[in-house]
């Protein structure tokens, strides 16, 4: 189940934090666009998070929009 507050997204899931065993985590980013390299005037995409509630361990790292990569 996904809660969505603020902007950002909690969510319940049946994977466990690796580090402590947690099963909350959110969603979140740090609105800095990864680009490709070489292309300086790229727009890029956002980084989204997901991460521990219980203990802040980032579960895994994704961009929003791959295509913006290319």
């Amino acid at each position: 189940m996904d809660i969505v507050a603020e902007g950002m997204t909690f969510m319940t899931v049946k994977e466990r934090c690796r580090n402590c065993g947690g099963t909350s985590f959110v969603q979140a980013t740090d609105y800095v666009s990864l680009r490709p390299l070489g292309k300086k005037m790229a727009i890029g995409t956002e980084k989204i998070y997901t991460v521990c509630l219980d203990c802040g361990e980032v579960l895994s790292i994704k961009v929003k929009d791959p295509e913006k990569l290319k």
